[in-house]
Formats: C-alpha cells, sequence, structure tokens
C-alpha cells in the first residue's frame, strides 16, 4: 500500500464534478467475537496514529468514508470497531464491504476469534452480560454470535486466535501483521506453559514437551501446588535431567534468538509443555524467563495458560 492519494471509483460529488481525492490509505475494519480483544486491537491502532472509532454500525462506516474522501480530510489510516452489539444493524456489514470493495476504498478486515471456553471465561471476569444473550446464559450469546459472524470470519484478510494469549501478546501479534514493519532492535519472547492434555497451544512457534522430567503430579504433597513452589522445582530437578535439559535448550535459544531478530521476526512464543500445565512447564517457563530478562536484545514475558485448573 501507497502513500500516495486514492482516486475513489465511481464516486462523484454533487456538482458532479471528477471523484474526490482520498488521502486515506488503509481502513481496518475490526470484527469479531464478544470478549476476544477487539478493544485491545483498537488501542494498538490508536497507538500507531489511526483515527479509531468503537462500536461503530456498518452503515456509518459509509458516512465515516464519505468524509475521508473528500477534500479536506487528512485522515489518511482509520480503524474503526463493528460488533454484533450494533444489533441488527451489523447485518448490513457485508453491503458495506461490498461498496468498499466497488469504491476502490482500501480496506482491511481483522476478525478475533476464541474458544467457547476462553470467552465464558473472560465474561466471567468482567461480569458482564453477553449482547445477544442479555438475560440468558454466557454460551447461548457465543452460540448465535457464531452462527452470525461465520460468513466475516470466512471473508477476514487475517483471523486471530486470542485463545490462551495475553493482551501483550495479541499487541504484539497484530503489530507484527497489521502495522508498517519498523525496525526492532528487540525481540519479543514470551515463554509460555500450557498442558497437553487442554490441547496444543495455537500460537506457539516452538514447542518443547517436557513430560519426560517426574512428575510431581504423582505426590500427593506436591499434588495441590504448581511450578511456582519451590518443593516442586525441587522435585522435578533431583535427579539432574532438569539441568540436563537445561543445559541443551538454553544454547539453542541463544542460537535462535539473534538469527529472529535478523528476519525481522517481532515476536517468538516458546511453548513448555507437561500433562496438565500446572508443576513441571510453569517451573520451566518461568526459569527460562528469569534467565533471559537480563539480555538487551530480547523483552521477555510469561504466560501460563493452565495453571489454574485445579489438580485432579
Amino acid at each position: 500500500m501507497t502513500g500516495s492519494p486514492v482516486r475513489i471509483a465511481g464516486v462523484t460529488n454533487i456538482a458532479g464534478d471528477a471523484p474526490p481525492t482520498s488521502s486515506l490509505e488503509d481502513l481496518v475494519i475490526i470484527t469479531g467475537f464478544s470478549g476476544a480483544g477487539k478493544s485491545t486491537a483498537m488501542n494498538v491502532f490508536e497507538d500507531d496514529g489511526y483515527f479509531c472509532v468503537d462500536n461503530l454500525p456498518p452503515e456509518m462506516i459509509r458516512g465515516l468514508v464519505d468524509l475521508f474522501v473528500h477534500g479536506g480530510s487528512k485522515v489518511r489510516h482509520a480503524a474503526v470497531v463493528s460488533d454484533v452489539r450494533g444489533g441488527e444493524l451489523f447485518e448490513a456489514l457485508s453491503a458495506v464491504l461490498d461498496d468498499l470493495d466497488r469504491l476502490g476504498v482500501p480496506h482491511r478486515v481483522l476478525f478475533l476469534d476464541a474458544d467457547e471456553e476462553t470467552l465464558i471465561g473472560r465474561y466471567k471476569e468482567t461480569r458482564r452480560r453477553h449482547p445477544l444473550s442479555p438475560t440468558g446464559s454466557v454460551a447461548h450469546g457465543i452460540a448465535a454470535e457464531r452462527a452470525a459472524l461465520a460468513p466475516f470470519k470466512a471473508a477476514a484478510d487475517l483471523v486471530l486466535d486470542t485463545t490462551g494469549i495475553s493482551a501483550a501478546t495479541l499487541r504484539v501479534r497484530i503489530a507484527e501483521d497489521f502495522l508498517p514493519r519498523q525496525a526492532r532492535s528487540k525481540l519479543a519472547v514470551t515463554f509460555s506453559s500450557f498442558g497437553h492434555k487442554h490441547g496444543f497451544p495455537r500460537d506457539a512457534d516452538i514447542v518443547f514437551d517436557v513430560r519426560f522430567l517426574s512428575n510431581p503430579y504423582w505426590e500427593p504433597d506436591l499434588r495441590a501446588l504448581t511450578g511456582f513452589d519451590p518443593q516442586v522445582v525441587e522435585y522435578i530437578g533431583r535427579d539432574g535431567r532438569l539441568q540436563a535439559f537445561y543445559d541443551h535448550l538454553e544454547p539453542l535459544l541463544d542460537f535462535l534468538v539473534p538469527e529472529y531478530i535478523a528476519e525481522g521476526k517481532a515476536h517468538l512464543v516458546v511453548g513448555i509443555g507437561c500433562t496438565g500445565g500446572r508443576h513441571r512447564s510453569v517451573a520451566i517457563a518461568e526459569a527460562l524467563a528469569e534467565r533471559y530478562r537480563g539480555r538487551d536484545d530480547v523483552d521477555v514475558e510469561v504466560a501460563h495458560r493452565d495453571v489454574g485448573r485445579l489438580a485432579r
């Protein structure tokens, strides 16, 4: 996408003059599931200087574009969030997208997804009602929303699944995939623990399976604890295999980090998986994060997807 003005095909002013010249270079339409991170996404674009509007009914997108394409508008980049909060008006989004294509308006659609368990958990945290089920269950609202959103997910330029990732990780992913690439001296590294029995992490770039290490789950005194507890760390490392693992893994990561930086990668997710995601993987993710926080070429984050699940 270039920085030159855009001539909007098929649009004329009231006097019938030539089509107006627009300075609009990029219009991002953010949609997806309620609770999947649309507000976080909008903040990313706003921080990058985009003109942003939240909860905009699709029919009003047309009006906004009309403002952008007329002379005097200095808006070059804009992002709008349009979702099921618009009620019946949301059904018009398909027609609006078709109009943007027909008029030659440069635009992209970002769709944010997440699995049902994640969405329900986020609603429980905020204690908000689902817009499609204000008096019923959140699960019912999510099911109705899934049906309404299916065609937009299929047509999106980018679908981001936010299941199991933090807001900070989501911000990095959006910036990496949607914003102009800028020179970066640091690599954002997330060490993410998870349990294999709860599913493979969708956002991981590299995954290490640590189920070969002694499992504290089988010790009654350790089962209710987590990898944050020193007793668990001591148990995992008692036979020397944990240190042997570090002796092999750390040189590999030391080699990979500068290679990824040289390649231009902005974010690296290193998944550490054990059986349940509460003991071994948590301890190792924390240890690796502590080691790499001292480096000048990385920004480190830790995420523990399954540590809050009850041990059974």
